[in-house]
């Protein structure tokens, strides 16, 4: 491979770290070639975009677009699939769903939104994260909750009062 192809393969890594917020690096070593095209399949079907690419590769890549991935770069060593995507969850959701049938691919670390997870034991954490829709939808939720009862007990109250006195009009005749 000449410096020119290096250049493009960096350029275009350069490319996708700016396009997507969420980043995955993977450890799909042992995978069979066609366990390997699943894995793409299902990738693809989440929405997640995956390239295996050397370390070094990796390294001049974060330098070039001054991303700081901080202790992230520790895991660029041995085999490394970087998986990209537009939903923080999304990568993770497909590796569980893979991991039902086999112990491939481990997850290394990811970079979501500036923050960092580091090792295999975060997918769990990594897949019940929520998207930002999903935190906006609970908490007007939680906000509208308190608006609804205040809104029903002055709506009950006002029944009961409006009965208390009609009744003691009536009373009166």
């Amino acid at each position: 491979m000449n410096k020119i192809e290096k250049d493009t393969i960096i350029d275009e890594l350069v490319a996708n770290l700016k396009e997507y917020q969420y980043v995955y690096v993977t450890d799909s070593s042992k995978l069979t070639a066609n366990s390997n095209n699943n894995l793409r399949k299902l990738l693809h079907k989440n929405g997640v975009k995956m390239q295996v690419i050397k370390n070094t590769f990796v390294h001049k890549a974060l330098e070039k677009s001054g991303t700081e991935w901080g202790e992230l770069k520790d895991t660029l060593k041995g085999t490394t699939a970087l998986l990209f995507a537009s939903n923080p969850k999304a990568p993770a959701i497909a590796i569980k769903e893979f991991r039902k049938k086999s112990d491939r691919p481990l997850l290394k670390g990811a970079y979501i939104d500036s923050d960092v997870f580091i090792g295999d034991d975060q997918l769990g954490a990594l897949v019940d994260l929520k998207s930002k829709e999903e935190l906006v939808g609970e908490i007007i939720g939680l906000l509208r909750s308190p608006a609804t009862n205040v809104i029903s007990a002055l709506q009950s109250g006002g029944n009961t009062i409006a009965g208390l006195l009609k009744t003691l009009a009536e009373r009166e005749n």
